[in-house]
């Protein structure tokens, strides 16, 4: 019963090409970096308008969003950027 199993026939496929790699690793870049600025902003905006509304201000829902962009631009120079 385990000599099918072990026999040639059921081995896995080849790896893939280096061009198929590259492309892949390309696309997931490109649907990460937007992914990180948009929840970056949202996080930390959703975080300002938190402390905007317990504190009766509306200054931090700017400075969260910006706050926001910014670190997920440095998560992104620093992933993706060396």
């Amino acid at each position: 019963m385990v000599r099918p199993a072990m026999s040639e026939e059921g081995h896995p496929p080849d790896p893939e090409s280096a061009e198929d790699s590259e492309q892949r690793s390309f696309a997931n870049a490109a649907w990460s970096i937007p992914s990180y600025l948009l929840s970056g902003m949202a996080v930390y905006g959703g975080l300002g308008w938190l402390l905007d509304q317990w504190w009766g201000t509306s200054a931090m829902l700017p400075i969260g969003i910006l706050v926001g962009l910014g670190l997920a631009l440095y998560l992104v120079y620093h992933r993706y950027g060396r």
